[in-house]
């Protein structure tokens, strides 16, 4: 049996390995058992209506596998990170940097953990097909806005509410400490992988990938030195390999189930192709194969299962919603006139696309706990049908795969706009680049520490 690397706190958990075919499956972690209820409007609305009815009734293997995974992270780059620590962070990042722009060869002498890295890096999953691929990805950029923005609306309250994703962001105190760094680097990365070619081994947005994934892995350890014991046994492994899944899964096949939820039609390769683009991305970010689904009703499946399981509030729930919430707050801590003019229509947004239970959950501890958002969550309704009926109209005229590739030329315009916004506020606090390197002491983070 191969057990973990990273170094944890205590006595080794039971469930603390990486799976191996054959062995038996773990169960959820408790933390997978709670806060039903804050999930279910999005999930009963726009993707359980997608599911086979034979589905619903009897879920196939997959899912008790996703369930597993929830207490093991991304074993290859775990096991570089853990390499790294042997060698000295600096000359670890030298090797990966070589390796990702030249090849393993260019390497002299690395360590075997970056060896097996590489090498899946170097050798794709069978199911992936560039072609398929490529047009994944115009058919993804083509979702409507109303579409991007409800997957964008239930990563966001996954990030802040949901227990997997707020316990690590919020010990970290990334959305607290490095807000404007980490807004950039996020929508940075969102838009760069919707641009053509850019999971192509050589290219410097597949470079990125993988050193988003370093920085994963990085925080991952980091946790484990700082939680305790008592933690994993309750939450699982932080930043979980079904935790990236899911998130790959959310943002592959949400938007086209939005769109679907307001009246537009996929066919069904059109919803596997999207989901290829997805899934490949997924499998270069640290998803464990054997979980990755390779058609899109199997992605919908694990995402209509496990989205009722995210879990949450948290205490850093409170915390990172408090911050945001002063933001749009005078010295007195009342809503500013940009924050009541702000504050509405955003809830109202969200509870639209996610449910107003997860959204009071969000703002529970806030100043605007109790403010009135129906009328908000109307206005939207009536502006992402007017769109998506915009985009279903367009569907009708010829020339389609003409249109597909057009739009499609600068990648995502969703995710170029939040690009846009998200730069200029950086650039005024000094932030020019996007590295992915501001985790490399993380791992070594002396424990019982918080992680900054």
């Amino acid at each position: 049996m191969s057990t973990s690397t990273h170094d944890p706190v205590g006595s080794p958990h039971s469930f603390d390995y990486y799976y191996r075919p054959g062995m038996p499956l773990r169960p959820w972690p408790e933390r997978s058992t709670e806060s039903h209820e804050l999930w279910d409007a999005s999930r009963s609305r726009f993707i359980e209506p997608m599911v086979p009815r034979e589905r619903l009734a009897s879920p196939s293997p997959l899912i008790d596998l996703v369930a597993d995974h929830q207490w093991q992270g991304d074993e290859l780059m775990d096991e570089v990170v853990h390499a790294f620590r042997r060698i000295g962070m600096a000359e670890g990042r030298r090797m990966l940097e070589l390796a990702l722009d030249n090849g393993i060869d260019a390497v002299v002498d690395p360590p075997p953990e970056l060896e097996r890295l590489v090498a899946s890096l170097d050798n794709p999953p069978a199911w992936h097909d560039p072609e398929r691929w490529e047009r994944g990805r115009q058919l993804w950029i083509s979702v409507s806005f109303a579409g991007k923005t409800g997957m964008a609306v239930m990563d966001a309250l996954a990030t802040f509410v949901g227990n997997d994703v707020s316990t690590a962001t919020g010990t970290t105190r990334r959305f607290i400490n490095d807000y404007q760094r980490r807004m950039f680097e996020t929508y940075t990365w969102f838009w760069n992988v919707t641009r053509a070619s850019a999971m192509d081994r050589y290219s410097p947005v597949f470079k990125d990938t993988v050193k988003v994934r370093l920085m994963h892995s990085q925080v991952r350890a980091g946790l484990r030195r700082s939680w305790k014991p008592e933690s994993f046994d309750r939450d699982g492994c932080p930043i979980s390999c079904t935790a990236m899944l899911m998130g790959a899964i959310s943002f592959g096949v949400l938007p086209m189930l939005v769109d679907q939820g307001h009246g537009r039609k996929y066919s069904q390769s059109d919803l596997d192709d999207a989901w290829i683009y997805w899934a490949h991305i997924a499998y270069v970010f640290g998803v464990s194969e054997d979980v990755i689904p390779t058609t899109a009703n199997d992605a919908i499946e694990v995402l209509n299962h496990f989205l009722p399981y995210t879990g949450g509030p948290t205490e850093a729930t409170a915390e990172m919603s408090g911050a945001a919430a002063a933001n749009l707050s005078d010295e007195g801590g009342r809503l500013s006139l940009k924050g009541r003019s702000m504050v509405g229509p955003l809830l109202g947004m969200m509870a639209y696309f996610g449910g107003e239970p997860a959204v009071r959950a969000l703002i529970a501890t806030t100043p605007v706990h109790d403010i009135s958002i129906a009328r908000w969550v109307r206005l939207i309704g009536v502006v992402a049908r007017f769109n998506v009926r915009m985009n279903r109209i367009t569907d009708a005229l010829p020339f389609e795969d003409a249109r597909l590739r057009r739009r499609a030329l600068r990648g995502d315009r969703f995710w170029r706009v939040n690009v846009l916004t998200s730069r200029a506020a950086a650039a005024r606090q000094g932030i020019l680049g996007t590295p992915y390197d501001h985790h490399d002491a993380t791992p070594s983070t002396p424990v019982g520490c918080p992680i900054h």
